[in-house]
């Protein structure tokens, strides 16, 4: 009985292998490589496949979806011989999965050496500024070399990301320290540049304030010319009026009379003001014309034309 159960139970595990042989089930995300007496004999798509026992089997399995592959942290020299510290990440797809099987050995592993070389290659040409500032650039070159190189892998590179530039702790503490000596230079740029702008407003407003007292004197100046023009103009017309007055005065009876007497008065006041105020005695050196002087006055005419 014992022999029994255990031959039953031999057979129903080499029926499980013979089915698991015979008939297999592909997923979506994954391409399998059917070999036949060893000889690549095609590829499985996603869906049911009957296997021909011990004549075919599955000789490999690849994932289809994008991976994503980490490359480890590894040591490079810039160009201006500073040692940093580079690790990155690709992500990669099979294309092929017959080159992938046959093409090399493990992709994976190809994929993540060749990831480094070309990393250390592309650091190696850039100074340690650079290679901060000019990411983009290396990812590119990087997939472009990876690309290239595992076309016969049947792996297609889509793209590569630098994750972290560590340079040693001597570097970085010497950037910090020239990072803050730019930072001192900035503000005391920028405080000059304030004291210097601040100047110039200041010399500005005092050359306006220049500009505009010398308008206001000028103005001053020319208004104080057209006062004494119009002033000079004002006595000039009371003048001419007050001669006309003294013309149309002569012109009336007994006008004549009254200028002479007005002439012989203001003569008598004026020599008695030199008199006065003079310390020495003044006569007349010549009477006789003082008196033709008074006869002269009597023989104006009675009626002067006037200058209207």
């Amino acid at each position: 009985m014992e022999l029994i159960f255990t031959v039953v139970t031999i057979l129903f595990f080499a029926m499980l292998v013979v089915v698991r042989m015979t008939f297999i089930v592909v997923p979506m995300r994954e391409t399998v490589i059917k070999e036949r007496l060893g000889k690549f004999a095609g590829v499985l798509e996603p869906g049911f496949h009957f296997l021909t026992p011990i004549i075919e089997r599955v000789a490999y399995r690849h994932e289809m979806r994008e991976q994503v592959i980490d490359i480890p942290s590894q040591s490079c020299i810039t160009r201006d011989n500073i040692q940093v510290d580079v690790d990155g990440i690709v992500y990669m797809r099979v294309m092929d999965g017959s080159k992938a099987s046959y093409g090399i050995e493990d992709y994976r592993r190809a994929t993540i050496n060749l990831a480094q070389t070309t990393m250390r290659a592309e650091i190696g040409k850039l100074a340690l500024d650079q290679t901060f500032v000019e990411r983009e650039a290396i990812n590119e070159k990087i997939v472009q070399e990876i690309d290239k190189a595992s076309s016969p892998w049947g792996i297609k590179m889509i793209r590569y990301e630098i994750m972290n530039i560590t340079p040693s702790r001597r570097v970085i503490e010497t950037m910090e320290k020239q990072m803050e000596a730019e930072r001192h230079k900035r503000a005391d740029i920028t405080l000059s540049t304030g004291h210097k702008e601040a100047k110039i407003n200041m010399s500005e407003g005092e050359r306006q304030e220049a500009v505009n007292l010398s308008e206001g004197q000028k103005q001053r100046r020319i208004n104080e010319a057209h006062g004494r023009a119009e002033e000079i103009r004002i006595l000039a017309e009371a003048s001419a009026e007050g001669i006309r007055g003294v013309a149309a005065a002569i012109r009336r009876p007994a006008g004549n009379v009254a200028v002479r007497m007005q002439l012989v008065e203001q003569f008598i006041e004026e020599f008695g003001r030199i008199v006065g105020n003079s310390n020495v005695t003044v006569v007349p050196e010549d009477l006789a014309n003082l008196r033709g002087f008074f006869q002269g006055l009597s023989q104006i005419p009675a009626g002067v034309p006037s200058r209207d």
